[in-house]
Formats: C-alpha cells, structure tokens, sequence
C-alpha cells in the first residue's frame, strides 16, 4: 500500500502571489480579477478539477516597511500590496466548488480568540466543514504598527499562543453536536445542560463566553503552522493538524522532516506529522524552455521590490548594506547569522545581496521546480517519496494560467503514476487532507 500526494494552491489577496511583478506578465489576469468574484471561481474550479486538498492564503497585513523605514517600494513595485482580506473570497469560492478547502492566514496578533472562532467556525459550519486556519503569531513589524501594537519577543508570541488557542479548543469543544435538540413542537433548540460556558483567565488573555456557532462537520477547522524555529516547531507539533514549510533546497526539506520529527518525538507526539513544502513549477515543452521562463520571471523582479520583501520578511533593512559585496563579507554579527541562513538555502554559491533579494522576490524561498510536465511530475515525486512529506503548497507564476497548466498537463501524469488521487475521499477538508490509501505496491522511480 502507498499513500497519496498531497496538493494545496498557495495564494495571496493582492496583485502577486509570491513572483514580485507577475501582475506585468500581459498573461496574468490578478489585477483584473481582483475587482470581482469571477477570478477566484474559476480558480477554485480549476483547483477542484485537479483534485486538489484546499487552497491555502498566506496574507501579509501591515506590508513590508522595514526597507528604508518605508512603504514606498513595496506600494510603487505592488509587493503583496494592496493587500486585501482573503477570508471575504471564501464563500463565492465555496459556493461554486464541492469538496475544495480553504486554509486561510490570519494572525493572533489583532482579532481576540472569541472573534477568531467566530469567524472561522461560522465559515466552516456554512461551507458543510471545509475550513483551514493558518495560525500565525504575527512577526511583521508592519502588522503591529498598522494596529498599534506592541511587538512581542519571539518566543513569548508563542507563549501568548498557547493561551490563544487554549481557549479557541474550549470554545469548539464546549458545543458538541449532540447538545442540538431542534425540536420545532417544544420550542427546545439547544440544550444548555450539554454546553459548556467558557470562563478562562491567562497570563495574556482571558475570556468569558458560550461557543458562537454551531459545531461544523468536522469538529473545528483545520489547524495549519508554520513554526521553524526551536520555539515555533514545538508550538506546530502540539497544534498542527499540517505544518507548512518553506525549503529552496531538497537538502534543506531533509533537515525540516528530520528536525519535526524529532520535536514531535520529544513532545510525545506521534512523528508521522503531515509536512507539506511550498514549490512553484515552471512549466513549458522542453526544458529550456521552461529555463528561459524561469529567467523571464527573474529579470521582471525590480531590485527595490525585491529588496522590501526581504527586509519586510526578514526583519533587517537591506538598505543599510552595500547589496554588491559578497553576503559573508558582511561584518555584523545579526546580518552575518541571517546571510549565512540565505547562503544555506541557495546552495553552496556565493551570493550578493542582489542576487539573494533576487531570488527572494521571485519565489519567496520555495523551490522551483523547472522543466517539462513529465520532468516536474517525476522531481515531485522523488521529493515526496524521499523526504516522506505529505505534498506540496504550489506557487503559481501567472495567475490563472500557470495552475491551469499543472492541472492539465502535471496532475494527469501524477494520476497515472497512481500517486495523485482521481476522486475525492471525503467531503470535509480534514478528511480529503487525511486521505485514502492508494491500492497496489509502490512502483519504481520514473527517471527525472
């Protein structure tokens, strides 16, 4: 028996998604479909018909104004700016859609816990248990400042994370479903006997309420996390029902299975966690082809924008370095801890600050997968059956085309390979994200 691939389409509300200046591609059709719903339906389609787990919204309120203490490139450049609330797109994509889930971003930092279930559970209980919540505890200096926050430490973030969810858990657990009576002769809609009120007092937060929504099919949204330091796996392994990673380098996806795993282990947790990888294919006939798209992609990225990306996500201002030097030339001990993080995850060339920005802004970190539809098909499995992970997060490159692509041209070929379902299983997003075991014994290796 061999299990099966998972896939999620990686989005953000705003001009991009992770390439900076997709939006000048005259095939790209973001800024267009931004002003209506049709945009995002047809995008949930093609997502359903490539059986697809979910959509999942990364979101970046604030925006990034750590390069020269200013917003100005990344509003002149349209780097994840505007930057439009995702959650609105839900329901006009539900609607139109099935089985299709939707894991949505939305930071701790500003919205108390009661307000956060509220939303999440009403969404989930409308679209029949097929929501996903991507739970961040909110590192962008931008965030706090557009809420008028302070920033906490890093590691007490996740401890005010514990408290956060402490109460989200109470909230979705004090209605069960058997507490519904309905019962239109006696007038009886719930009964009270069977729900608990939650009444919690922490360090950070405290809260005294009944649950806000009926209880979904599937319990409570799904829980997705990101945590990549010490601090944030522990936080992943004892929340997460899918941690998300971002890994240029196959080496590096390695060493994150290996890492969660571990703290899994440690925190006595099951270490068969579900890691999906954030990839974005390049797709085209023959692999120069596809080479030259990918050069396309990067000479379009303007070094400005590319830079307040990587100072906005980094949390250091790129414009205090000359960004020709070479990055280990650089001399302070914050910088030289962050360049060498960079150097690690482009391999073992030298790089400059430009090139590094460069590449930052043209896929955010992930892993570009280059080639033909066979070609990238093969690499995907390779890495899905070598570091064990669940799937991936794929990136677009243009909006829609590029997902339109893979869906007609990679996901047939992983079908055939048996290793990308042709049916969906389930009809909540935590049981399609579960998934069915595949039937028959796992075949060799295509080549690449």
């Amino acid at each position: 028996m061999t299990r099966q691939m998972h896939l999620t389409g990686f989005y953000i509300h705003s001009p991009i998604n992770h390439t900076i200046a997709s939006w000048t591609d005259p095939a790209d059709e973001r800024l267009e479909g931004m002003k209506g719903f049709a945009h995002w339906q047809d995008l949930a389609r093609t997502l359903e018909r490539g059986c697809f787990d979910g959509l999942f919204f990364a979101d970046t309120p604030g925006g990034f104004e750590r390069y020269k203490d200013s917003m100005d490139s990344a509003i002149r450049y349209g780097v994840c700016w505007p930057s439009h609330d995702p959650l609105a797109l839900v329901p006009a994509m539900a609607a139109v859609t099935e089985h299709l889930g939707f894991g949505v971003t939305l930071s701790l930092s500003g919205i108390p816990p009661y307000l956060a279930v509220r939303t999440f559970s009403t969404l989930d209980y409308l679209t029949g248990g097929r929501m996903g919540w991507n739970v961040v505890t909110g590192h962008l200096r931008g965030e706090h400042r557009a809420l008028g926050l302070d920033q906490l430490e890093h590691d007490e973030r996740y401890d005010r994370a514990e408290e956060y969810l402490e109460i989200c858990y109470r909230l979705w657990d004090g209605f069960p479903p058997e507490a519904v009576v309905a019962d239109r002769a006696s007038g009886v809609l719930v009964d009270p006997a069977k729900v608990k009120i939650v009444d919690f007092e922490g360090r950070y937060l405290k809260c005294h309420a009944a649950p806000p929504t009926f209880p979904s099919p599937q319990g409570r949204p799904v829980l997705f996390q990101a945590g990549t330091s010490g601090r944030g796996q522990r936080f992943a392994v004892s929340h997460a029902d899918v941690i998300f990673s971002i890994q240029p380098q196959i080496p590096g996806m390695h060493d994150f299975m290996k890492q969660v795993r571990a703290a899994a282990t440690a925190a006595g947790k099951d270490p068969d966690v579900k890691v999906t990888f954030g990839i974005q294919p390049i797709i085209a006939g023959t692999e120069a082809e596809a080479q030259r798209l990918r050069e396309e992609l990067l000479a379009r990225v303007p070094i400005e924008g590319a830079l307040a990306r990587a100072s906005g996500t980094l949390g250091i201002d790129f414009s205090k370095f000359n960004i020709d030097e070479p990055i280990e030339h650089i001399e302070t001990q914050a910088s030289q801890g962050l360049m060498s993080a960079i150097t690690a995850l482009f391999g073992d060339r030298r790089l400059t600050f430009r090139e590094a920005a460069l590449k930052w802004g043209c896929a955010a970190g992930m892993l570009q997968i280059v080639g033909t539809p066979e070609q990238v098909a093969a690499q995907m499995e390779t890495i899905w059956r070598e570091t064990g992970c669940h799937g991936f997060n794929i990136t677009p490159t243009t909006n829609i085309g590029s997902i339109r692509t893979f869906v007609d041209e990679v996901v047939p070929i992983l079908q055939r390979r048996g290793v990308q379902r042709t049916a969906y299983e389930g009809r909540t997003f935590r049981e399609n994200l579960a998934g069915r075991a595949a039937t028959g014994a796992p075949r060799e290796l295509a080549p690449a």
